[in-house]
């Protein structure tokens, strides 16, 4: 099987479209054109420049990494970025010589932030600021600076902004080695950098400044404010790239609207309305074309690091987005498809993909083995949610060719290796082969194609080897392993990739599909998701705290992964294990809550104290997909949408307990028609809006 190798991170390493290693060295404070750049620190392999901390303003492909105080200086990944590549790393507001003193930035939009900071005049004896200075920013760079007088007498002030690019790839940011800033020279009403290979942006200003001088990259103004008067100053930058459309890439050429829903919240708790509205508006943002195929769209896995080609994580983000609407998982579907291996060999049927961390006790898995199960889940059910018959046909020949892969490799032990013929074997793994045998063989008997016995008899065995090989009797009541290798050894580790044991998918008549464990097992394993161990108050960990190994800021050795949380209130939920699901909907509500509801694709899975907040990891994605997409599939779980569109059915298995009180949900897409729900405070779901001639049921 040819794989990529991975370090031991995990975190695959790469040109700026994927994760990029390293840690970048911007300059020092207070340099710039004309007093020199600071040489570049010694890249530390594998180390990322902090980013959780930073406001991050996406309408892929344009990108700016912001700091509170609203000024670009160059430090670190600080700047504005068109397809990984920095346009603008400073962009340096002074007034009468003076920085403003930063007293807010936060995101207005997804793809856009906001600034404000104050200055006292000069010659103003009292400690009051009479100047207050208001910036806005996008994803593209265009910036509108506002200075708004307080003071009684008129001012005239002079006003520059210092400007700076590099055009470095994000790889070369990332690695601190950037490269020094270009020289600028004066074009139109702004300035323009070149770079090698004729790359070039320009930057340029409304009003015209006064003075625009090259060699310091400065533009420069005298501001006239009468009392309670105003002065705007509107930035506008440009790639000069060929053949790469000017404008920014947040307007109406954006797929975002026709992509995805809307998806409305609102009730006694106000939380899961703002946690939708960002979650959504995240989601959008970080949708990017296929280059090669530009109708088609699929998410990136995370900004910054991560906005390369389509990933597993892209499909699992389309399917927990299918409330939504089923284009986004037909273009990404689409995408997947055509990096499909075909022929004659073992590997036909597979889709590739780079190998990712397993944590600290198991080798890195292989994200194409997860993406080649995932496809089919992700195919039927989305036809369950109105897929056209058109996208379905188009779609099918990839399905069935994964699906032969899956019959091919699972063998007589029905249990699928990963990452290759000589295992390990892996429980999550297993989980997602199951799932797509079932909800494979149903898509298959529903298209009137053959296979789907075979299928159904792959699952059963599955489910027989697994009971055998993976479940560990101990006096607490057993538990599932994580893994077994190829000489009988298992590895017994608890963390949060049991939850993926309970996601057993979406069959006709709102049926669940069944799962790898009983009845008595299942019970056990929602029982331990409950656990302090797992559950750090903010949602699951990764590996629980009492495991060997375990890590609070480990990707897949104990920080808390949305995905992995979302998984599991969403499953537990439809199990009826709604005390535990309620109490990691909770965690993870309020966890949104102290990120701005913009969730990282991860943080620490510190235990929760009280008036305790979640604690970021400084490397991690923000805003990522599955953490977006988890967040929707979280509060979906709510009022458990079971949609049949083939069937003409929908039936809502909400919980019962009304964990957050009366909801309401509107502005999602059953059938290709409006769906509304609500879920009244004594856990009863009554649908509001829905196709017509769709029959109802709970």
């Amino acid at each position: 099987m040819a794989l990529s190798p991975v370090p031991a991170s995990g975190r695959p390493t790469g040109p700026p479209s994927g994760h990029v290693p390293g840690r970048p060295t911007g300059r020092q404070p207070g340099t710039g054109a004309g007093t020199g750049v600071a040489p570049p620190r010694e890249a530390r392999p594998m180390e990322l420049p902090s980013v959780h901390d930073a406001l991050l303003c996406v309408a892929l492909p344009a990108l700016a990494v912001c700091s509170a105080h609203g000024q670009l200086t160059g430090e670190g990944p600080e700047g504005v970025y068109v397809a990984g590549r920095r346009l603008l790393s400073r962009c340096v507001l002074r007034v009468a010589g003076r920085e403003p003193v930063a007293l807010q930035g936060r995101m207005a939009a997804s793809d856009r932030a906001a600034f404000l900071g104050v200055l006292r005049v000069p010659g103003d004896p009292g400690p009051d600021p009479g100047l207050t200075v208001e910036r806005t920013r996008s994803a593209d760079g265009s910036e509108r600076i506002t200075l708004r007088s307080a003071v009684a007498r008129p001012l005239r002030l002079p006003v520059e902004i210092a400007l700076g690019s590099d055009l470095a790839h994000l790889g070369a940011v990332a690695s601190g080695r950037p490269g020094p800033e270009l020289a600028a020279s004066v074009h139109g009403t702004g300035l323009r950098w070149t770079g090698d290979g004729g790359r070039s942006v320009t930057v340029t200003a409304d009003p015209p400044p006064m003075d625009a001088l090259a060699a310091a990259g400065v533009l420069r103004w005298e501001a006239e404010l009468a009392p309670g008067g105003t002065f705007t100053v509107l930035l506008r930058v440009r790639d000069g790239a060929p053949g790469r459309p000017t404008g920014s890439p947040g307007g109406a050429g954006r797929p975002g609207g026709h992509v995805l829903a809307e998806g409305l919240a609102e009730g006694d708790d106000p939380r899961p309305g703002e946690l939708l509205r960002a979650s959504v508006q995240d989601l959008r943002a970080l949708l990017q074309r296929d280059p090669a195929h530009p109708a088609d769209v699929h998410l990136a896995a995370g900004v910054p690091w991560r906005c390369g080609p389509v990933t597993a994580e892209a499909l699992w983000a389309a399917r927990m987005a299918l409330p939504l609407g089923t284009r986004l998982a037909v273009t990404t579907l689409r995408a997947l498809g055509r990096t499909q291996l075909c022929g004659d060999g073992a590997e036909s049927g597979r889709i590739p993909g780079p190998l990712r961390d397993a944590g600290p006790h198991l080798p890195p898995r292989c994200t194409g083995i997860e993406a080649t199960l995932a496809y089919p889940v992700v195919l039927a059910e989305a036809r369950r949610w109105g897929l056209s018959a058109a996208d379905l046909e188009e779609l099918l020949p990839v399905a069935e060719r994964c699906l032969d892969w899956l019959r091919r490799t699972a063998g007589a032990s029905g249990l699928v290796p990963d990452p290759g013929p000589a295992g390990p074997w892996r429980a999550e793994t297993q989980a997602h082969a199951h799932r797509a045998a079932l909800l494979g063989a149903d898509l298959l008997d529903a298209c009137g194609r053959p296979g789907g016995d075979a299928l159904r008899d792959v699952a059963g065995t599955l489910r027989q080897s697994f009971r055998r090989e993976f479940w560990l009797d101990d006096l607490a009541g057993g538990r599932p392993a994580v893994a077994r290798g190829p000489d009988g050894r298992t590895w017994p580790q608890l963390g949060g990739w049991a939850a993926h044991l309970l996601d057993t998918g979406l069959l006709g008549g709102g049926r669940l599909a069944p799962g790898l464990l009983d009845r008595t097992e299942t019970e056990q394993v929602a029982r331990l998701l409950g656990t302090p161990a797992l559950d750090s108050g903010w949602g699951l960990r990764g590996l629980g705290a009492k495991e060997p190994g375990h890590n609070p800021f480990g990707h897949r050795a104990g920080a808390v992964r949305v995905h992995e949380t979302a998984v599991a209130v969403a499953g537990l939920a439809a199990l009826g294990h709604e005390k535990e699901a309620s109490a990691l909907l909770r965690g993870l509500l309020d966890a949104a809550e102290a990120f701005t509801y913009r969730l990282p694709e991860m943080y620490a899975g510190e235990q929760r104290t009280a008036g305790g907040r979640p604690v970021p990891h400084p490397a991690a994605c923000r805003p990522a997909a599955v953490a977006a997409a988890g967040a929707v599939h979280t509060l979906l779980a709510l009022a458990g949408i079971r949609p049949d569109a083939p069937g003409r059915s929908v039936s809502t298995h909400p919980l019962r307990s009304a964990p957050l009180g009366a909801v309401r949900f509107s502005g999602l897409v059953v059938a290709g028609e409006p769906f509304a729900v609500r879920v009244g405070r004594l856990g009863l779901g009554m649908v509001e809006e829905a196709a017509e001639g769709l029959q109802l049921g709970v």
